[in-house]
């Protein structure tokens, strides 16, 4: 089995409206997420997953300056990852079709994790 990454990219206007939403939105949509990631888990194939803050800083090149970021002109962030074990990047594809982040015609990128041997 190979480890794989699903980041998941939302636009800038999909994460304002979930900062708008009702507690019990908020639960309804929290529920989603644990149930599709549940079901990874119940196939042994989960290895972890966390949902990133919209700010952060980027440390940049060789002197490292340190600047916002995600930028507010952005269109798209990356609102978080997780990692999975599948056979191959088809299975790793399939098991994104169940994520939560397709509701509000947000993206998933699938990409193997790479292994360095020591």
């Amino acid at each position: 089995m190979e480890k794989y990454m699903l980041l998941f990219r939302n636009s800038t206007i999909s994460e304002e409206t979930y900062q708008n939403m009702s507690p019990e939105e908020m639960q309804a949509d929290l529920d989603k997420w644990n149930q599709w990631i549940g079901s990874i888990a119940a196939q042994g194939k989960f290895v972890g997953a966390e949902a990133l803050q919209q700010e952060g800083k980027v440390v940049n090149g060789s002197k490292h300056v340190v600047t916002d970021g995600p930028f507010v002109e952005s269109k798209e962030l990356v609102s978080g990852y997780l990692i999975l074990q599948a056979e191959n990047i088809d299975e790793a594809i399939a098991l994104s079709k169940g994520c939560p982040i397709y509701d509000s015609d947000g993206k998933v990128e699938v990409r193997p994790v790479m292994v360095f041997n020591q």
